[in-house]
């Protein structure tokens, strides 16, 4: 066997997740291969040129769970890392009116104030909950799941530790972690809110990337995935990457790189090789044979396990655990290049509201409602949609005097009434839709388009390897999280397949760009504990 084609480990994809692990394993001495099969690394965190001289973060196009230590172990900045906050959340309302809250307290309050004095005041004291909810729960996105099968007393020790700090601020903290684990994003939020101007637009966290109403039971957990953020210490902080999500990826590999590991693009792996029940190394789709100790998919379960290492390869049990794992893509994304700005009719001219995020969230019903469309395999008329201008930040994304706008949109199910194969007669119509929808608000907006780039969550799956275009590898419902994802056993970043592990965002803790699966699973690997 060539030297050159063994190596300690190999990391099929080069998503931001195989990216951190390949670069923690490399700091650790091994020597490492990452293999994706696109022209660049990034998977969904990717920049691309769709149109001459505007470059799209084509998926993910946000950061604020990237977690501080992985920036710190890897030195991310010194690898060009930096993020830009966003501070602004901008919701236009049908009638005239809009919300804009923003960094300054006083501002956000009198702007909440027009329509409820009551939830003006509530509201600060909501963020303080909020925070105080996400720094209980961080830790449990910053280790392995506990175990509560497992004799071990260390993982007795967690969970009593983990049931610890739950309980000892007392009944009421208790209280708002199952509340928070089992309602829905609206009931929640309607315990502390009376308007509906504030609600809806609040409530949407709970739904991205999940095939869920903002009415549905266990939305309120999303809703707190979202408010973990963290940018230079700053808590519940969003940011937008310079030169876009791809920058994020790029500067992981070049810490990767800088420890040693090797990075191939445009190396596709055709499947696992096994002896026996053991992983020992890949096949290419050009048939190289590259071969390791230890082969670790940064790819989501579906893919891992029904592609790379074939049903017939696995236990019944398992695979139909896995066959379970919901994945059901329920998100599109339009991406625009503009030849000037916006302007909203209810806040005409450049301000900062067009700075950070901008919410097309009117109402309950009308969010309700698309998630109805999605239910019966139509993609929603009016759907919730959030939406990003980066140029303005970041004016290296766009020629002078143009801009970029990023359309997250919701809903956008895989699977429509005729399969998901319609969405190749359908993308152009859904992306009519989404642009209607938002010139109900910006009637301009059909007239500063140069270019218009429409992805389903077929092209989720066809072009970035997103099984039914999920963007989390798996839906963040309950029955999915901690020591039950991707299955009952089998969440602590090993697989049935000896040798072979998992560090994508389809195992603990879950979904966005956060990095934390890929490092847990390189200690994991290493047989080490986060320092």
């Amino acid at each position: 066997m060539a030297k050159a084609n063994r190596y300690d480990a190999i990391l099929i994809g080069g998503g931001h997740n195989a990216l951190t692990c390949a670069a923690y394993l490399a700091k650790a001495g091994k020597k490492v291969v990452v293999l994706e099969r696109r022209h660049l690394v990034g998977g969904a965190t990717i920049t691309e040129e769709i149109h001459p001289g505007f470059h799209f973060s084509a998926c993910s196009y946000v950061v604020s769970l990237l977690r501080p230590w992985i920036v710190r172990d890897l030195n991310l900045p010194k690898h060009g890392y930096e993020v830009i906050p966003l501070e602004e959340t901008f919701t236009p309302f049908p009638d005239g009116r809009y919300l804009l809250r923003d960094a300054d307290p006083e501002r956000t309050r009198r702007a909440i104030a027009q329509f409820s004095q009551r939830d003006a005041e509530i509201y600060p004291m909501f963020g303080q909950a909020m925070s105080e909810l996400g720094r209980q729960v961080k830790p449990i996105i910053d280790q392995p799941p506990p175990d509560p099968s497992s004799f071990d007393p260390r993982e007795l020790f967690k969970l009593l530790g983990l049931g610890k700090t739950i309980t000892q601020k007392g009944d009421d903290w208790t209280a708002a972690h199952v509340k928070m684990l089992t309602m829905s994003a609206v009931d929640f939020l309607s315990e502390w809110f009376e308007s509906e101007h504030l609600i809806a637009p609040m409530s949407v966290s709970g739904i991205i990337g999940t095939f869920l109403g903002i009415r549905s039971p266990g939305t309120a957990y999303v809703l707190l995935h979202h408010y973990m953020g963290e940018i230079d210490g700053a808590f519940r902080a969003w940011g937008l990457p310079r030169g876009g999500t791809g920058a994020v990826a790029e500067a992981i590999a070049s810490s990767a790189r800088s420890f040693g590991a090797e990075i191939r693009t445009e190396a596709a792996v055709e499947h696992v090789i096994l002896d026996g029940d053991r992983a020992t190394g890949v096949v290419l789709e050009n048939g190289d044979q590259l071969h390791a100790d230890t082969v670790i998919s940064g790819c989501d379960p579906h893919r891992t396990f029904f592609g790379f290492v074939g049903e017939q390869n696995l236990d019944s049990e398992f695979t139909t655990q896995i066959k379970r794992f919901k994945m059901r893509g329920s998100s599109g994304k339009v991406n625009l290049a503009l030849d000037a700005l916006p302007e909203f009719t209810c806040k005409p001219g450049v301000g900062r509201h067009l700075y950070g995020d901008i919410t097309i969230a009117p109402d309950i019903d009308t969010l309700e409602r698309a998630y109805d469309d999605a239910k019966y395999g139509e993609f929603s008329k009016k759907p919730f949609m959030d939406i990003v201008i980066p140029s303005l930040n970041d004016p290296s994304v766009a020629p002078p005097g143009k801009h970029t706008m990023s359309m997250f949109v919701q809903y956008a199910p895989y699977k429509l009434k005729n399969g998901p194969q319609d969405w190749e007669n359908l993308r152009e119509a859904f992306g009519d839709a989404v642009i209607d929808h938002l010139a109900e608000y910006a009637p301009n907006i059909k007239d500063i388009i140069l270019h218009r780039h429409v992805l389903t969550p077929w092209d989720l799956e066809q072009t970035y390897g997103l099984t039914e275009g999920n963007i989390f590898h798996g839906e963040l419902s309950l029955e999915q999280l901690a020591f039950l994802r991707p299955a009952p056993g089998w969440a602590r970043y090993r697989t049935p397949i000896r040798n072979l592990w998992m560090c994508a965002s389809g195992t603990h803790p879950g979904g966005g760009i956060m990095g934390s699966p890929g490092a847990m699973c390189a200690f994991a690997v290493l047989g080490e504990e986060r320092r």
